[in-house]
């Protein structure tokens, strides 16, 4: 069996979200606007337009503006980074709906979405000031 996982992504334009995500720093490669492969880490993340989606799953689309499907959550190397990061999402036009903050006193993360509503969650682990259970 293989150990491969491919999260299937849709998107209202394939062209666009692939900028959007090149420009915060992600590598993004599309084919037109029929599908783009987006790659964090050892994660793929392939973009399809809502239509293709739609017929693959044969169900509705989620509407990103009233609900989540589902939260992206990426490991950020220090609190500096989320920063940056953050920075580039609001500059390539994504929404910020969490600030960086500290959490328990040993993460520090944001959430955003991005041009399709899709929510994604940076977050900096201290694993030195972790509390001892």
């Amino acid at each position: 069996m293989s150990q491969e996982i491919w999260i299937n992504l849709p998107v209202k334009d394939v062209e666009r979200s692939t900028a959007f995500f090149n420009e915060i720093g992600f590598h993004a490669v599309s084919v037109g606007n029929e599908r783009a492969k987006l790659a964090i880490g050892q994660t793929t993340i392939l973009l399809f337009p809502d239509a293709a989606f739609e017929q693959f799953t044969g169900s509705k689309t989620a509407d990103t503006s009233h609900s989540a499907e589902v939260i992206f959550s990426i490991s950020a190397a220090s609190r500096e980074e989320v920063d940056v990061f953050i920075q580039k999402v609001e500059f390539a036009g994504g929404s910020i709906f969490g600030k960086p903050s500290e959490i328990d006193g040993w993460m520090y993360g944001a959430g955003f979405a991005d041009l399709d509503g899709h929510r994604w969650n940076l977050l900096y682990m201290d694993e030195s000031k972790m509390p001892k259970r």
